[in-house]
């Protein structure tokens, strides 16, 4: 069963409640030595911890918002059925006994399945489901799981519900409740390794979630729960864990490597921040990483107090791949000791789906199925996001009309009314298409895989201005005549897809011949060259608003309004009012690519 919470904010005599059996085996004639003396080799004992990350909503290798199974470029599959067939195998090898199994958060959001049951059929009705999540999480034997920004998407309700689903602990050292500065969560979980030499080995899992939640998921968690940093909350465990006796300690932190953050200085703590617990908190072994969305196979940190290698691994998103940190452990003094640790990664493309995962939620997904399916209204013509990152697509004009009319709707009849209205919209999937004739709702979803929701606020035409400088950066800058290869055109040191914005409402033109900062010309409104110190509402998603990208000037712009509808339901609505979509009514040419006033397309 899931740790009790009121146990483990009671005392810190809840290691108590935090130690679980994890199995044993029996002990051979010739293991009962003492130490290395009289010529005995010393004790020794392996074991395998597994890790999965931002597992986003994915139990079946398949994609919901193309209703087929899932492929990418690099024919990676996704889901915990597949995840779950590795785990086997490795159980199988290694002995059940001698594993452990950890996630390090972002579980209940991303798939049309996991949207299905908190928004459609909710797990928080009474007598609702059980979360798919939580039902193949627990099939497959999970010990612990961090908590993940996007588990606060739906709410605490739906998290704490999934919480209570879940037969393991989710943890969250730095998820603290407001009022009280206590965890909120569990902060650590402790298992017992039995092994053939009598001392049992303790391994402490002690959970790390991401600060930002503060920003994301603010509408969610202000005035509830606090996120201090990292760093911070591992430095006050991580000694009492080892004062309770953990011979390893692992960290699970929903946290990716790079040391930066793509908020700024919206608030003081580092968003990824797993390499610097590793260098600056004595006492950790390995820590199983995540957050970034990045295959980190293997990869060490040198801790500066103790000059001690600490061992760093990521699995790819969504079920793609599943971590392996083996310990080697040397009886020494009295205790066990980490002799040597190391990590890799295997891909579940190499396996099949494990029966028993996709027959347990078998139900659940012919529902999401059937739900996706529904039409919802009819297009004029395809639309698809193939060139959007370097075009102004229609496809793209149908999210930012949807906003714009969603926010002026909101506006009319206030202070804010006579305000023209532009909206920003990214290219988030480059595979999103909407169909001549039937549109469903899994081509609207497509369009917008994100649960963002939708806020206004007020800047002005300078602030417009580098608002779309910093956007254009996405693009590598090209001297004029140099054939563009627009597989080598976008994503410029390493900026994704979702962080180069598209603005509507204004016209301009991007030179990507010319440096960053200085791309944006004959930027203008209705016609004629912007006013700098003109007033704008900006149309603009709750991530980009909250610092998410570091955008300059819109988290701290004035907020006009904001709603918590998912922008994606609004584009659902927008269609089902509309019955039809029509390009040719709101589809127009804003932004173009050029090179010294020449169109490169």
């Amino acid at each position: 069963m899931p740790l009790n919470r009121r146990t483990f904010l009671g005392t810190s005599a809840a290691a108590g409640a935090g130690v679980a059996i994890a199995g044993g085996s029996a002990v051979p004639a010739a293991a009962h030595g003492h130490g290395h003396g009289h010529g005995r080799p010393p004790k020794r004992y392996s074991f395998t911890v597994m890790g999965t990350t931002d597992l986003h909503g994915n139990v079946f290798n398949w994609d919901y918002f193309t209703d087929k199974e899932f492929d990418d470029k690099d024919h990676n599959d996704v889901g915990l059925a597949k995840i779950s067939t590795l785990v086997n195998q490795v159980r199988q090898e290694k002995g059940r006994a001698n594993t452990l199994m950890i996630d390090a958060g972002d579980t209940i959001q991303g798939t049309q399945l996991s949207y299905y049951y908190a928004k459609i059929d909710p797990i928080t009705a009474k007598r609702g489901p059980v979360h798919p999540m939580a039902q193949a999480m627990n099939a497959i034997g999970y010990d612990a799981a961090a908590l993940g920004n996007h588990e606060f998407n739906y709410g605490i309700p739906v998290l704490r519900k999934f919480e209570e689903q879940c037969d393991f602990p989710l943890l969250g050292a730095n998820a603290l409740d407001a009022k009280t500065l206590r965890p909120a969560f569990a902060p650590y979980v402790i298992k017992k390794m039995r092994t053939p030499h009598g001392p049992d080995v303790k391994v402490a899992i002690l959970g790390l979630t991401n600060p930002g939640i503060a920003i994301w998921d603010k509408a969610n968690v202000s005035g509830k729960m606090v996120f201090p940093g990292l760093e911070e909350q591992a430095a006050k465990f991580v000694p009492r864990l080892r004062s309770m006796g953990a011979d390893v300690v692992i960290v699970s932190a929903h946290s990716g490597n790079s040391g930066t953050s793509s908020y700024g200085d919206q608030i003081p703590y580092v968003e990824n921040a797993a390499g610097l617990v590793a260098e600056q908190v004595p006492g950790i072994d390995a820590i199983l990483v995540g957050h970034a969305h990045l295959e980190i196979p293997e990869y060490f940190v040198e801790n500066k107090q103790t000059g001690k290698k600490v061992v760093l691994s990521e699995p790819l998103k969504w079920g793609q791949r599943l971590t392996l940190f083996d310990f080697d452990l040397v009886w020494e003094k009295g205790r066990w000791v980490v002799e040597q640790a190391g990590s890799k990664v295997l891909n579940s493309n190499t396996v099949a789906e494990d029966r028993k995962i996709t027959r347990l939620l078998a139900d659940e997904h012919k529902k999401v199925v059937a739900y996706v399916n529904q039409v919802i209204g009819t297009s004029t013509a395809a639309m698809t996001t193939a060139e959007a990152a370097w075009k102004d697509e229609p496809i793209i004009d149908l999210i930012n009309v949807v906003q714009a009319e969603t926010v002026k709707a909101a506006l009319a009849g206030g202070a804010y009314a006579a305000l023209p209205v532009l909206s920003q919209a990214s290219c988030f999937s480059r595979t999103a298409q909407i169909p001549a004739g039937d549109v469903t709702i899994k081509d609207a979803a497509g369009l917008y895989p994100f649960e963002n929701t939708l806020e206004a606020r007020l800047l002005t035409g300078a602030q417009l201005k580098d608002y779309l400088e910093f956007s254009a950066r996405y693009y590598v800058q090209t001297a004029a005549g140099v054939p563009v290869d627009t597989a080598k055109l976008t994503n410029a040191d390493n900026t994704p897809d979702y962080n180069y914005d598209a603005v509507s409402g204004l016209t301009y033109e991007i030179d990507i011949a010319k440096p960053n900062g200085s791309r944006i010309v004959n930027l203008s409104f209705e016609g004629k060259p912007i006013d700098a110190a003109a007033q704008f509402v900006l149309a603009v998603n709750n991530y980009r608003a909250s610092g998410g990208g570091n955008f300059p000037h819109v988290a701290g712009a004035k907020q006009l309004w904001a709603n918590s509808e998912e922008i994606r339901n609004t584009i659902i609505a927008w269609v089902q009012a509309k019955g039809s979509v029509d390009g040719a009514q709101f589809a127009s040419v804003d932004w173009r690519l050029t090179r010294e006033g020449t169109p490169v397309f």
